[in-house]
C-alpha cells in the first residue's frame, strides 16, 4: 500500500499528484502567457534574441545593460511567447521564436534596440533575430536600423535646447540696446570731463 502512494503523509495518490502538477502548470503557464501579453502591449518595441551559450554573468551584465537605460530582458518559452501574440502558425512571429530565445524591452521604442545591438556586436554568443513593435515585425537589420535613431531622452534634450536657443537669443538682444545705451552714455560722460 505503501508504493501505492506518492507521498504518505500527504495521502495523495500518483494519478492525482500528476494531475494536481498538471493544474498548477496550466496556471503557471496562463499567468506566464498574461504577463507576457501585458509586457508585448506596453513595450515601444521587443527585440528577440538568441541566447545560446551566455553565462550567468554575461547575462546579469546585459540585464544590468537595459536596466540601467529602463529596459528588461526575459527568457521567454516560444510556445507561450507566441500564445500571448496570439499569432497563427506560419505567422511573420514563429521564425523569431525558435531555439533558446530571450527578449528585450522597454516603453521607449529604440533603448532595447540600442543596448542589444551593442551587446551583440561585443559577443558572439549573443545574436539579435528581429524583433517587433505593435503588429510590425522586424528583421534583425531593421532592429539595427532603429539602434541608430536617437532615444527618446535624446530627442526630447535635443527639443529643451532648441526650444531654450530662441529664448536665450531674445535675451541677449532685448540686453544689447541697453548696454549700447551705456555705453554711449559713458563715452559722452567722459568726453564731458575731459
Amino acid at each position: 500500500m505503501r508504493g501505492a502512494l506518492a507521498n504518505p503523509s500527504s495521502g495523495i495518490s500518483p494519478a492525482a499528484n500528476t494531475r494536481l502538477e498538471t493544474a498548477m502548470d496550466r496556471a503557471q503557464k496562463a499567468e506566464s502567457i498574461e504577463t507576457l501579453k501585458g509586457v508585448f502591449a506596453d513595450a515601444g518595441a521587443v527585440v528577440v534574441t538568441h541566447n545560446l551559450g551566455l553565462t550567468v554573468a554575461d547575462m546579469e551584465d546585459l540585464r544590468g545593460r537595459l536596466r540601467k537605460e529602463g529596459g528588461t530582458f526575459k527568457v521567454v518559452k516560444n510556445r507561450l511567447a507566441l500564445k500571448a501574440l496570439e499569432a497563427e502558425e506560419g505567422s511573420d512571429y514563429h521564425p523569431l521564436f525558435k531555439g533558446p530565445v530571450g527578449i528585450a524591452y522597454a516603453s521607449d521604442a529604440v533603448t532595447a534596440a540600442k543596448v542589444t545591438a551593442e551587446y551583440a556586436k561585443a559577443n558572439d554568443k549573443f545574436v539579435v533575430q528581429g524583433g517587433f513593435m505593435g503588429d510590425k515585425v522586424l528583421d534583425a537589420k531593421g532592429v539595427e536600423v532603429l539602434s541608430k535613431l536617437p532615444s527618446l531622452d535624446q530627442i526630447r534634450a535635443s527639443l529643451l535646447g532648441l526650444i531654450n536657443a530662441p529664448a536665450t537669443k531674445i535675451a541677449g538682444v532685448v540686453q544689447a540696446p541697453a548696454g549700447q545705451l551705456a555705453r554711449v552714455f559713458n563715452a559722452y560722460a567722459t568726453k564731458d570731463a575731459a
